[in-house]
């Protein structure tokens, strides 16, 4: 029987190296965030540019929302 090493040194994580871990929650609310960000971009009267790309933002916020789901909890 041998002893466990106890030499090993602690790894900690920061929070980007955390949160690009893949689950679930933290990835749901960015998908939810660019999908809520593309409204308001639809929904704005002053830049025309805005409106333009707004489409598209709720696009790939709905696909990532929907790519992320199937990621562990």
């Amino acid at each position: 029987m041998t002893a466990p090493d106890t030499t090993a040194p602690i790894r900690r994580e920061g929070f980007v190296a955390r949160f690009l871990r893949f689950r679930r929650g933290p990835w749901e609310a960015l998908a939810t965030a660019v999908i809520a960000a593309g409204v308001v971009m639809l929904m704005q009267p002053l830049a025309i540019e805005l409106y333009t790309w707004s489409f598209a933002t709720i696009l790939a916020g709905t696909a990532m929302f929907v790519i992320v789901s199937h990621f562990p909890d």
